[in-house]
């Protein structure tokens, strides 16, 4: 009887502990920022206007939904050339001319938590994208596409946002 016990132990608690394991190690993040010459108001303005991302935005256009907290708004991912996406992704925090925090994923598995953060600075604003990835699967996925999409992406809303300050 005891070397059963000893056997559902080992079947149950070695793959519960490798689990365990890779959920606390499985944290990454991507962070990326840009000197914008505009206010955070007309940044703010141009973010907030789902309608015309398309005539900017190469990286990540929204195709269902609102941006309101509490929705949820699909998003067309293009990471790059070749691999592109539909995420959903829920508002959960705005704060005007600020903050917009929005996230999603499959929770334990891979989770993301994605905040566009506005500064006011002496010559303009400082536009951040920072996302944190969270779950058992971040340890084995690699998030530099990612970190290079949001890259064209802050540098899209910088061209977008001065081209109609001029």
């Amino acid at each position: 009887m005891e070397i059963l016990n000893s056997k559902w132990i080992l079947i149950i608690g070695i793959p519960l502990v490798i689990i365990i394991v890779l959920y606390f190690l499985g944290n990454k993040s991507v962070h990326t920022e840009i000197k914008i010459n505009a206010t955070p108001e007309q940044i703010w303005k141009v973010l907030m206007n789902k309608d015309q991302y398309r005539e900017w935005n190469t990286v990540l256009i929204p195709v269902k939904g609102n941006i309101n907290v509490g929705e949820t708004v699909e998003y067309e991912f293009h990471q790059d050339s070749e691999n592109q996406s539909i995420i959903p992704s829920k508002i959960l925090k705005i704060e005007t001319n600020r903050l917009l925090n929005q996230g999603g994923g499959i929770p334990g598995i891979l989770t993301y938590n994605h905040r566009y953060i506005i500064d006011q600075t002496e010559s303009g604003s400082k536009l951040t994208i920072h996302e944190d990835y969270k779950g058992i699967g971040v340890p084995f996925w690699n998030p530099s596409p990612v970190q290079r999409a949001y890259e064209r992406l802050c540098h899209n809303l910088k061209d977008r946002v001065e081209s109609l300050n001029k």
